[in-house]
């Protein structure tokens, strides 16, 4: 049993230092590993950044992360990236890691994302430069993810976790508004994963959206944004029925029900 806790969203600033990091002390007892999904800060300066370091600095699980746009709002990912570094995360955008629990090998491929919609309302790569561009954008950041988790293929796995921000499927979407459907997220982000193989993919930005939702290929997508789970973290459980072959898609998964030290702080 490979546990997965996962929280994105948590919009950290100064006055919030402190509110998160109880519950995440718990994690050793309940969760292998903790996925950070982005917009970790309100606004992406090193200052929130910093807050959220000395949430996540010294735990006694390993932290893995990708940014959110609101990491990127002040202009400064490389800076907000390099805090989170120092205080012990893995911060990927275009690339996987592995991380090694127990004597399992849970992989973990990851890209902030972007948007441009889904299949048949989706935006395309004609026209104005500007559009272009935008789509060129989500395509590459699609591409690096299916880059990464094929790499992780190689890797020998237990289990391989597509970490995003921006979300591949429309299912955990529901609950927001339609028009902005477009904004966040892209089905290339699902193409990636149906094409490389995951296990689970996990996201957040949608604080209006639902927990759950699968691609089209049969994978399960989480969204984990923290107003949308009411908690500090969510736990996930996956199995495997060949401990140790590499992951290609087959585990399972099992949400694991609240636990107090599970909830959100306020």
């Amino acid at each position: 049993m490979i546990r997965i806790a996962a929280v994105g969203d948590i919009h950290m600033g100064p006055e919030s230092q402190g509110t998160l990091r109880p519950a995440f002390e718990t994690l050793p007892d309940c969760a292998d590993v903790l996925l950070l999904a982005g917009d970790l800060t309100r606004h992406g300066t090193p200052e929130e950044a910093r807050v959220v370091a000395r949430e996540i600095k010294d735990l006694r699980v390993p932290v893995v992360a990708v940014l959110g746009n609101h990491d990127h709002h002040d202009g400064c990912p490389d800076e907000v990236t390099a805090i989170l570094r120092d205080a012990g995360a893995d911060v990927l955008e275009g690339e996987a890691t592995v991380v090694t629990r127990g004597g399992a090998r849970i992989g973990v491929a990851g890209t902030k994302g972007f948007g441009g919609g889904f299949v048949g309302r989706c935006a395309g790569e004609f026209g104005e430069p500007v559009m272009k561009e935008f789509v060129r954008y989500s395509r590459h950041r699609a591409d690096s993810l299916r880059t990464a988790l094929k790499d992780l293929g190689g890797r020998r796995c237990d289990v391989r976790i597509a970490l995003t921000h921006f979300s591949p499927v429309p299912d955990t979407l529901a609950g927001e508004p339609l028009e902005i459907y477009p904004f966040l997220g892209s089905y290339l982000l699902a193409e990636a994963i149906d094409t490389a193989g995951a296990d689970l993919a996990v996201h957040g930005h949608a604080h209006s959206g639902t927990e759950h939702g699968m691609t089209s290929g049969g994978v399960k997508v989480r969204n984990v944004a923290q107003p949308v789970i009411a908690r500090a973290f969510h736990v996930y459980r996956l199995t495997g029925p060949d401990r140790g072959a590499p992951s290609g898609g087959t585990a399972g998964l099992h949400d694991l029900g609240p636990a107090p030290h599970h909830r959100m702080i306020e």
